[in-house]
């Protein structure tokens, strides 16, 4: 069950019987995985343009492939604690996939999760904008 949809189902799972609150607290429980942006990237930030400009939450995005296998690289700001926590599902559920697999990520998961009327328009907006950044950026790591 390493796949990405089977990860991805097995995380979908544990939201699956929450009320609204606990499906917040456990998005919480994630974003304390995500790691701290590493030193490299901090440089990168400040000439790259990889901010997802249309979530409201200053997030800043490298999806990327080493040896053929997909890993996604992120700061969200601390404030957010839930797109923090979505990202963080995202970067466990591609880590170490092949990028073929890792770009056919759903674009459904919030609706999955149930978190698409728990986090309200403006927020499931920033995360599917931030999952159409992580796919795109797939796509095109891809070798033809």
């Amino acid at each position: 069950m390493n796949g990405v949809h089977e990860r991805l189902d097995t995380i979908i799972g544990e939201f699956a019987d929450l009320d609204s609150r606990e499906k917040l607290e456990l998005l919480l429980d994630f974003a304390a995985g995500l790691p701290p942006l590493p030193s490299e990237y901090q440089a990168r930030k400040g000439t790259e343009d990889r901010r997802v400009h249309e979530c409201q939450t200053p997030v800043f995005l490298w999806a990327e492939a080493t040896d053929g296998t997909a890993r996604l690289i992120a700061e969200v700001a601390p404030e957010a604690p839930t797109v923090k926590g979505f990202v963080a599902i995202l970067a466990d559920a591609i880590k170490g996939r092949p990028v073929a697999e890792a770009a056919t990520l759903p674009d459904d998961i919030l609706e999955r999760m149930g978190l698409a009327d728990v986090l309200g328009i403006l927020r499931a907006r920033g995360l599917r904008a931030i999952l159409a950044r992580v796919k795109r950026e797939l796509a095109h790591t891809t070798p033809a």
